[in-house]
């Protein structure tokens, strides 16, 4: 699916009570890419950019999160994130924020819907 149906990511039981998933998504300009987090019954979704420099976050496909799995964290210079907001808690930006995206979960799968 994309467009106004969202990009469908993947089922929610793929992930694990706390997980992270990579995808991408076309756009007019090229490929962009994006992750979403699971928490328990929650999923957030964000664009694959630290504010802190641009780079990609993860280091290896799907790896986001922190070794205890409670923040999201960037391979590059150790910025860490809130995994509910998005928030930089820690590292070279704080204060400063992922770009989040819409997501749901729609009939057992998450949806992301990218705004460009």
């Amino acid at each position: 699916m994309s467009g106004d149906e969202g990009i469908d990511v993947c089922a929610l039981d793929a992930l694990a009570e706390t997980d992270a998933r990579g995808f991408d998504y076309p756009t007019a300009a090229g490929p962009r890419l994006a992750f979403i987090v699971r928490r328990g019954p929650a999923v957030f979704a964000y664009r694959n950019v630290c504010p802190h420099a641009g780079n990609p976050l993860h280091w290896k496909p799907h790896a986001f999160l922190t070794r205890a799995r409670d923040r999201i964290m960037c391979s590059v210079h150790g910025a860490v994130f809130e995994i509910d907001t998005g928030l930089c808690v820690g590292g070279p930006c704080p204060g400063r924020s992922l770009s989040p995206l819409r997501v749901e979960i729609r009939e057992g799968r998450v949806i992301a819907y990218p705004d460009d």
